[in-house]
């Protein structure tokens, strides 16, 4: 029955995740432990499944619309394939109340800083090519360490990143959907590889995740503004992150 209603909840999650460049494991890992899943063996593998499946189906769409910087792509899919299965490795080496919170303190940075930044003006130029490239490449295996030590893809420091090389905010997101495929792979695995899973939740949610990101990536194509995307971004962040903290200091 849980695992049920756990694929119905991720079915609507899917949709508005596709929409902003999020495979959505950021929300996936703590309401899985909400749920009554264990945060390493069951939460963080599953959330990475779905960002897999997830970003798959978005970025067929946004490809097909020709969204995707593939090219710029290349620097942050390489340098996060290396750092994912760091971080995954790593994740038995810490404690899962640290953990929690180190999710939590990230959630709040990006989204507070998503938040106040939602007005600004789409930008006018990109940063320059070696500048842009030697960024990518050192962010990335950061941000790939960090996504396989918490369980997530890493589109909520992705897109904040490209947003900050100059790129127009629905080519950010479209862009991380595509770069997030590979760094959940790399988690995944690296997961997986420790012995990390539970096959029943998985498929379910799978197929869940299949059918609502297909929906919200036309739906951002089509109808999405710039702002809206960074506000809505913003107030999931710092909503899930109050329901981590609440429930870690209860």
């Amino acid at each position: 029955m849980i695992i049920a209603f756990a694929a119905g909840v991720v079915l609507f999650l899917a949709f508005i995740f596709s929409m902003l460049g999020l495979g959505g494991a950021m929300l996936y890992v703590p309401l899985f432990h909400l749920f009554g899943f264990d945060f390493k063996a069951v939460a963080i593998p599953t959330a990475l499944l779905l960002n897999m499946v997830s970003t798959v189906s978005a970025a067929s769409v946004y490809l097909r619309s020709k969204m995707v910087d593939v090219k710029g792509s290349v620097p942050l899919i390489a340098s996060s394939f290396v750092g994912a299965p760091v971080g995954a490795y790593l994740t038995k080496m810490v404690p899962t109340r640290v953990l929690v919170l180190l999710f939590a303190i990230a959630m709040i940075f990006v989204g507070g800083r998503m938040l106040f930044t939602s007005d600004r003006q789409e930008p006018s130029g990109m940063t320059e090519p070696h500048s842009r490239f030697i960024i990518m490449g050192s962010g990335g295996f950061v941000i790939g360490m960090i996504a396989g030590l918490l369980g997530v893809g890493g589109g909520f420091l992705f897109v904040p990143l490209m947003l900050a090389l100059g790129y127009p905010t629905k080519k950010a997101a479209a862009t991380s959907t595509f770069i997030v495929i590979f760094s959940s792979f790399a988690g995944f695995t690296g997961h997986v590889a420790e012995g990390h899973f539970n096959w029943p939740l998985m498929l379910s949610t799978a197929a869940a995740v299949l059918i609502g990101s297909q929906i919200g990536a036309k739906m951002m194509k089509e109808k999405m503004k710039a702002k809206w995307i960074k506000q809505m971004y913003a107030v999931v962040l710092l909503a899930v992150a109050a329901q981590l903290l609440l429930k870690l200091y209860a």
